[in-house]
């Protein structure tokens, strides 16, 4: 007798070329974040969802709250599949949000193109990829061995770019759901089972414009701004003495991302705003680290200033995100246990449980209890896939043995009767 996975991967391969197009469909629709116009991948995904005969609720955030966030709409989705009395609640999430595309690319970034056996587009591996990879795991699961109790919900949201808060964080808050146990989208060869937290900062620093030919009545931001970045970019040299317990995470880190300031060539910068990232080990305390930063910035204004005639540079600091670090929950062994499990039966080679210098909306989840791992479609490190650079792109084969991966801890998770 044929065994239930077995009938799992068969079914899985039967539609793939169906859930190759799926992917495709939600990589056309553009949810560039910034500007954030999300709703309408949703709509899209809703309506492909509810051609599978599943019901999708939508669940918007109110669009005063994303105008004051810096986004223009959201509209998250939840799919609950009920199975009968008693038994786990699992909930599987992939965000539709994406960044912009960028420059470089030689597929078009929201065409899906295929090519040697891998789709190019943004967000096919990070992580549009997934909704097909959670989708079609669940088609399989209910068209094999449906479970006889227990549930499986779908989360589609669209916020992990800004950190989460109107993604997984509105649908937690608003009590729209709490599973027992959650799977997010990651990729095919780790369960990663922590992640770093990470602060971004906005810094402004404020001087006096003045004409470049009378470059002394003036006092020139860029400058002050050149001397509190190369204090915090110092500070990258002491991270490497910090280093995690944590396998696959190594130590913090801070990059400055963004900088924008100055009116002209021939005129002394009168501002100069720059956005920083830290990211933060498992073991720091955020509160802690925010405020070393405050005190590495303050530090460096008071010695530019040092000596001056004139009032000097003065800096505004505004935190824009702090997203926590992911830590494990003992509750998430069944979860571990099974990937591994099977994702040695069907790659070959048993995925490590290891943390992620990554942050994620999984945190979310954890921090209320909700025991979770990251596992998903897509290769072996964020380098390979090219997340977040020209030419994105996910290996469909990733893409199927994943989804039979999901698939198979599914069933072991909710057995069918």
């Amino acid at each position: 007798m044929t065994s239930p996975y077995n009938q799992l991967d068969a079914w899985i391969d039967q539609h793939f070329d169906e859930q190759v197009r799926f992917v495709q469909a939600l990589v056309r629709v553009p949810t560039d974040t910034p500007p954030g116009n999300n709703a309408p991948h949703a709509e899209k995904a809703a309506e492909l969802l509810t051609g599978f005969g599943f019901e999708a609720e939508r669940h918007p955030v109110p669009e005063d709250l994303l105008r004051a966030y810096g986004m223009q709409s959201i509209t998250n989705l939840i799919v609950r599949r009920q199975y009968g009395q008693g038994g786990r609640t699992i909930a599987l999430n992939a965000h539709g949000d994406v960044v912009p595309p960028g420059e470089g690319w030689k597929h078009d970034p929201y065409g899906g193109d295929i090519e040697n056996g891998k789709m190019f587009g943004r967000a096919t591996a990070v992580s549009k990829g997934d909704f097909g990879t959670f989708t079609f795991a669940v088609r399989a699961l209910e068209a094999v061995a449906r479970p006889s109790r227990g549930a499986i919900e779908l989360h589609f949201t669209y916020d992990e770019e800004f950190g989460g808060e109107y993604g997984p964080g509105w649908l937690l808050s608003k009590g729209l759901t709490k599973p027992d146990l959650m799977i997010a989208a990651g990729f095919s060869y780790e369960v990663v089972t922590a992640h770093n937290g990470c602060l971004q900062m906005e810094v402004t620093v404020n001087g006096k414009m003045a004409h470049a030919a009378v470059p002394d009545t003036g006092i020139d931001a860029l400058q002050g701004a050149v001397a509190v970045m190369n204090a915090l970019y110092a500070e990258n040299r002491r991270y490497r003495g910090i280093t995690s317990r944590v396998a696959g995470i190594k130590h913090p880190y801070l990059n400055i991302g963004r900088i924008e300031g100055g009116t002209n060539t021939n005129v002394i910068p009168g501002k100069v705003v720059f956005k920083l990232d830290r990211r933060m080990i498992p073991e720091e305390n955020p509160a802690d680290v925010e405020a070393l930063i405050r005190q590495v910035i303050s530090d460096a204004t008071d010695g530019f200033n040092a000596g001056r005639t004139d009032e000097g540079i003065s800096v505004d600091i505004k935190r824009i995100l702090l997203a926590n670090a992911m830590t494990p929950l003992p509750g998430n062994a069944p979860l571990v246990d099974a990937i591994q499990k099977h994702g040695e039966a069907v790659f070959g080679e048993k995925p490590p449980a290891v943390g992620t210098p990554l942050y994620t909306d999984v945190r979310l989840y954890v921090e209320r209890g909700i025991p979770g791992v990251i596992y998903g479609a897509g290769p072996r490190t964020v380098l390979e896939s090219h997340a977040k650079r020209a030419d994105e792109r996910l290996d469909l084969e990733d893409l199927r043995r994943a989804t039979k991966v999901v698939a198979r801890s599914l069933l072991d998770l909710l057995p069918a009767s």
